[in-house]
């Protein structure tokens, strides 16, 4: 009994023909070689699709310089940055001095929130003169320590004993106890103060009472112009002494006495004393403002 396979012969004879098929061997060959060589210009084809793509890129590039046009570049290239430099150095000039100028308008000053500050008081667009510190209101850690008075000699002469003196000096001749008065007390400021204090052991710190003995002073200062030519040049001698000391610390009260009885004398009223009289109100004006303020109390007395 023989057996015969019919379904596979029909399931080969309802498959379609393959693509070589009813071909000779040689043909099959020649169409797998032609669909390689298909394959491999589809190939070469993509390859040089990239290849032109790439130059495209490359031309949008700009080209590249050789060695001499790089150099004429990069001076040109300088040459533009100094001017750009100089151009953004004017621009920050005019940008500062904007700045500036807003800074310099009243403008309102605006404070972040922060905590545990204490509010400043508003400041004032006109703001007049200082308020001043009296030295009394300082604590006395602060105040500058006050030098004592020196002590004064003790100098005797009375208005009247210094007129008696001076009528003997006319009807004799003879000056020498009135030259002698003369140039011991304008010798120095403190001999002036020992000849016209009111009171030696007195301090008389206070405007109201300067402690001059004024009508002394006009005595004497009458009679000076009356007296011969050496008294006068002994007291303006004396003066330029005392004038002329060292000065340590601040003025007492003593040499501010010295300084408003000298300028009372009347021999500055002659233009030869001038430069006596400006060194004397250089020293003057040279003085605080607290001492102003008892020379201009006591002028005025």
């Amino acid at each position: 009994m023989s057996l015969q396979s019919p379904p596979a012969a029909t399931a080969a004879a309802d498959l379609p023909p393959g693509p070589g098929a009813g071909l000779p061997p040689s043909a099959e060959l020649n169409q797998g070689s032609a669909a390689l060589s298909s394959a491999q210009e589809s190939g070469e084809d993509e390859e040089e699709e990239e290849e032109g793509e790439k130059e495209k890129e490359r031309e949008k590039l700009p080209p590249i310089p050789s060695a001499s046009s790089a150099a004429a570049e990069g001076l040109e290239r300088g040459a533009k940055n100094q001017f750009s430099t100089f151009s953004s150095f004017i621009t920050t000039i005019n940008q500062k001095k904007e700045g500036i100028g807003n800074r310099n308008s009243p403008t309102q000053l605006v404070i972040p929130n922060i905590k545990n500050v204490r509010d400043l008081p508003p400041i004032c667009l006109d703001v007049r003169q200082k308020q001043r510190i009296s030295i009394d209101t300082l604590p006395q850690e602060l105040k500058a320590p006050i030098p004592p008075e020196p002590s004064l000699p003790v100098r005797t002469k009375t208005v009247k004993d210094f007129e008696d003196d001076v009528e003997k000096a006319k009807s004799s001749g003879d000056w020498k106890a009135v030259h002698d008065f003369y140039s011991t007390t304008f010798d120095s400021f403190m001999e002036i103060n020992a000849a016209f204090k009111k009171d030696t052991s007195s301090p008389f710190n206070t405007t109201e009472d300067s402690g001059i003995n004024a009508k002394f002073v006009n005595v004497v200062y009458d009679a000076l112009l009356n007296t011969p030519q050496d008294v006068q040049k002994s007291v303006l001698k004396g003066i330029i002494n005392g004038l002329l000391q060292e000065w340590k610390g601040p003025r007492t009260k003593d040499d501010l006495r010295a300084y408003c009885i000298l300028l009372q004398n009347p021999q500055f009223s002659n233009t030869s004393t001038y430069v006596i009289y400006a060194h004397l109100l250089r020293q003057i004006a040279a003085l605080t403002e607290a001492d102003h303020h008892f020379l201009v109390h006591w002028s005025k007395k």
